[in-house]
């Protein structure tokens, strides 16, 4: 028979099964050498086994779980709530019973113990489950020891322990519970110590958190915790927190809150000799599980006791290096302003129109920079990359060019940047733009590709299974040879020159900085800001039919236009959309992704925007809005000449500034065109492949079509040519890419884990303001609305618009918001263009604000010096 109870010291990590994943690491913690762990046992999962196994009214409350979703909030609540009843008026089996007494019999009747859960499915590689079952602190005695065992067994069906499972793949009906019995320790100090920062994911720093008293203060939540960072065995930072409370020992039993007197609230909780000592044991025990570990430990008589250690399950995982050399990769994500993750069809196409070769990791798409950083000519072209699209990723990438003995000890060898980029034929370009000046060259372009793009469909319209994979592959040199074409990033490189010439210049003559902001409003040629005046124009249709708005509110997509035919209103309401769709249909949230729905494939992504437009706009007010934008342009350019006229040679300097401000306002608005182009012939490749995927799902070969964004583009293709498909694979990718989601991808990260970190100059701004990247002046103050979807963006005209990150598709938002503020994102990010255009207020690269901000807060937004204030 097996036992069921185990001392620490007859515990391993090959246990797991017996004591689930804390009784487990407790075993490997108390076998490590010179490792403090307060005495203890296991109460196995066989005695839990015992206690349920003739249980019928549980078992028949288990299988109402199966199929039960996350989501499904009141269900899973009222049947863990009839499965804890069940559990907790059962009684315990006498061979059970008899077997803890028997372990509890060496230690005083008097001795304190924490009763802790300990699932099988917990503190695991993958899931860390942390949490979702209870603990007992400070149990004294045979009888309530008892009792909280069952307690604890109970827990294993809370609501959140049942949602966490449900959402990490877990069967209910095979997670088992072991209980964990420990000796307690009545801590003077405890904390957590993550062997690797969770916030940044860097493996070099260590974080952490010190509070007063028994752990439960920190874990609730309820103190301000000192919190320490520590590299190399050197304390780099330390923050003092303002601990008013703590939680002690009661004396009849369990745990109660204390105040903590005046004179010690403002106490650092560690001492610095303690703070490295404790963090060399964390280094010590990471060694032993060879993995970044999250720990919980306590201090009580100038010792450290380790009451648990996990692994940490939310640090992103750093791109493999392919050799022994250390490297450097810096985030596409960033770059491209979209941080969530991509699947791996996705990934396959963006590789495609890449100019240089990619990594991946977290799906995430990273760009080896390592040997670009070993030239001067690679580091300008690094720092000409970043500096204007993310400034945090450009403080990271200069603290690593700033190690010298690093750069030095780098390889020799061709950046990928250097690679991927031939920048002569741009900038000749550019300057034939700039002495031409004539914006039909922009319309020639435009044409020569809506050319490319009718005769890729037309090819591949009547393409089948290999043929369709063996022309997109030739396709490739078509796709770049089009999305950098000279006259697109001619346009781009002419006004980088003409905008830094006019506000360098007006800012020395004039005293005004950032001129071109005010410049920017309402320019020709920018096919997103024209994506936001056609949606206005489908809102000035449906406002017209009150039966279309409230078939609106329920519409689905598989139906919508079948639905909509049958209301008064309805065609006309059908055709303007399927006009909007028929040129901006390709587009969506985060749609360098290929595997991303359309706007034509998801059309009531649209819906919450145009009933938006319809509550808070006037019948044309965009157009009006447009044109007001134009005026106020001119004004401001006259307003300049006029200005520059009065100076000393001000006729030759007005005349220079006249020419830059006409190349510019003629040319900016091609800067969103590349990716309009690259979206819209990922969108005719998407269509030929999905016709494939339906064969494979009508025939078994995948589950369903979705299946094949799954695979990277070569499976994907052996897939149609084999008839045969790995589904354990794909559905292996379901889970991980779940798990990826919740990850951060951090901007710049070395090959072993560092993670360099970039900063703001927070010099000028107010205490407690979030600072980010001024991109569009002015000052504005509103209620925050914190969303992550487009489809959640339910505006209200004055509301400051807080986001991860904007792309073209959320260009129809801005028309009706007063201001907008973004986690990622530079100078020159869509977000920035965008509200530039339209005259509002923006501050991007706001680190965490979408976590740091709550949704209905008021907000003051300063566009102008780039920061946010949390007003109440």
């Amino acid at each position: 028979m097996k036992p069921y109870v185990l001392n620490f010291l007859e515990i391993d990590k090959t246990k797991l099964s017996a004591v689930g994943g804390k009784g487990a690491n407790l075993g490997e913690l108390a076998g490590i050498d010179g490792i403090r762990v307060p005495e203890g046992f296991c109460i196995t999962t066989d005695a839990y086994r015992k206690f349920t196994e003739n249980n019928a009214q549980l078992k028949e409350l288990l299988e109402k779980l199966v199929g039960v979703k996350s989501d499904e909030k009141d269900l899973i609540s009222e049947i863990s709530g009839s499965i804890r009843s069940v559990i907790e008026n059962s009684s315990m089996p006498k061979e059970v019973e008899n077997a803890i007494i028997e372990a509890l019999s060496p230690f005083d009747r008097q001795q304190a113990f924490a009763v802790r859960s300990s699932a099988t499915a917990e503190d695991l590689p993958g899931a860390s489950f942390a949490g979702q079952q209870d603990t007992y602190l400070n149990i004294r005695g045979q009888e309530e020891i008892l009792k909280h065992v069952i307690k604890c067994w109970a827990s294993l069906f809370t609501d959140r322990a049942m949602i966490y499972r449900i959402q990490n793949g877990f069967d209910h009906r095979k997670v088992l519970l072991s209980v964990v019995i420990q000796k307690m320790v009545m801590s003077e100090v405890s904390g957590i110590l993550f062997t690797s920062d969770p916030l940044t994911s860097d493996r070099k720093t260590m974080s952490i958190d010190a509070g007063f008293g028994l752990g439960e203060a920190l874990v609730s939540g309820l103190v301000n915790p000192d919190t320490y960072k520590v590299q190399d065995g050197v304390i780099v930072s330390k923050r003092t927190g303002i601990q008013t409370l703590e939680v002690r020992a009661a004396e009849g039993g369990g745990t109660h809150e204390m105040k903590i007197e005046e004179g010690r609230q403002k106490n650092q909780a560690l001492t610095e000799t303690q703070i490295l000592r404790l963090a060399g044991i964390g280094r010590k025990i990471e060694d032993h599980f060879r993995c970044p570990q999250d720990i919980e430990w306590c201090l009580a008589a100038g010792e450290f006791y380790i009451v648990q250690s996990r692994p940490i399950t939310t640090l992103f995982p750093a791109p493999e290096s392919r050799d022994n050399v250390k490297r450097v990769y810096m985030s596409v994500g960033h770059m491209q302003v979209m941080t969530d993750p991509i699947l791996p069809l996705g990934i396959s196409f963006f590789e495609f129109a890449s100019l240089f070769p990619v990594d991946r990791a977290g799906g995430r798409i990273y760009v080896d920079i390592t040997f670009d950083l070993t030239t001067p000519q690679g580091r300008r072209m690094v720092k000409q990359k970043v500096d204007n699209m993310d400034p945090l990723m450009a403080s990271a990438v200069r603290k690593v060019m700033e190690n010298n003995d690093y750069i030095k000890g780098l390889p020799k060898g061709k950046g990928n940047l250097l690679k991927g980029a031939n920048l002569l034929p741009w900038i000749k370009e550019a300057f034939r733009m700039y002495r031409k000046n004539d914006p039909t060259i922009l319309d020639e372009m435009i044409r020569l590709n809506e050319n490319s793009l009718q005769k890729l469909e037309q090819s591949l319209r009547n393409l089948s299974g290999d043929e369709v994979f063996d022309f997109i592959l030739e396709d490739k040199k078509e796709l770049q040879a089009r999305l950098f074409d000279a006259t697109g990033f001619g346009a781009v490189l002419a006004c980088q020159y003409v905008s830094g010439w006019i506000n360098r210049n007006t800012e020395k003559w004039l005293g005004e900085k950032n001129i071109t902001n005010s410049l920017s409003k309402s320019v020709e040629h920018n096919v997103t800001s024209e994506m936001g005046l056609a949606i206005c124009g489908v809102a000035d249709v449906v406002r017209k039919y009150p039966e279309v708005r409230e078939y609106f509110a329920h519409a689905d997509d598989e139906s919508f236009f079948d639905g909509l035919l049958k209301l008064q209103g309805g065609a006309e309401t059908e055709a303007v959309i399927r006009d909007f769709l028929q040129k901006y249909g390709m587009r969506c949230p985060a749609e360098i992704d290929i595997t991303k729905p359309r706007f034509d494939e998801k059309p009531t992504q649209l819906i919450p925007v145009i009933l938006s437009d319809v509550k808070l706009l006037n019948p044309g007010e965009h157009i009006v809005k447009f044109e007001q934008g134009k005026h106020e342009a001119k004004v401001k350019e006259d307003e300049i000449i006029r200005c520059l006229q009065k100076l000393p040679g001000g006729a030759k300097k007005a005349k220079k500034a006249k020419k830059r401000i006409s190349v510019f306002r003629n040319f900016v608005g091609a800067r969103e065109y590349p990716k309009y182009f690259w979206v819209s012939r990922f969108a005719i490749y998407k269509r030929a492949l999905l016709k494939e995927a339906e064969k494979l799902a009508a025939a078994g070969v995948i589950n369903n079509v979705n299946d094949v964004f799954y695979l990277y583009f070569d499976e994907f293709r052996e897939a149609v040519r084999t008839g045969r498909a790995d589904q354990t694979l794909i559905e292996n990718r379901k889970n991980e890419y779940a798990r990826y989601e919740k990850l951060t991808p951090p901007r710049i990260i070395l090959s072993d884990g560092e993670v360099p970190s970039g900063e703001y100059n927070a010099s000028s701004t107010p205490e407690d303001a979030l600072i980010g990247v001024p991109v569009s002046p002015g000052v504005v103050e509103g209620r925050a609305r914190v969303v992550s979807r487009l489809e959640d963006a339910h505006v209200e005209t004055g509301d400051i618009l807080v986001t991860p990150f904007t792309d073209p598709s959320w260009t129809p938002v801005f028309v009706t918001i007063a201001g907008l503020v973004t986690e990622v994102g530079g100078e020159m990010s869509h977000g920035a263009v965008i509200t530039r255009e339209y005259g509002l207020p923006a501050v991007v690269g706001v680190e965490n604000a979408t976590k740091l901000i709550k949704d209905g807060q008021r907000l003051r937004l300063n566009g102008t010096d780039g920061y946010v204030e949390i007003l109440g």
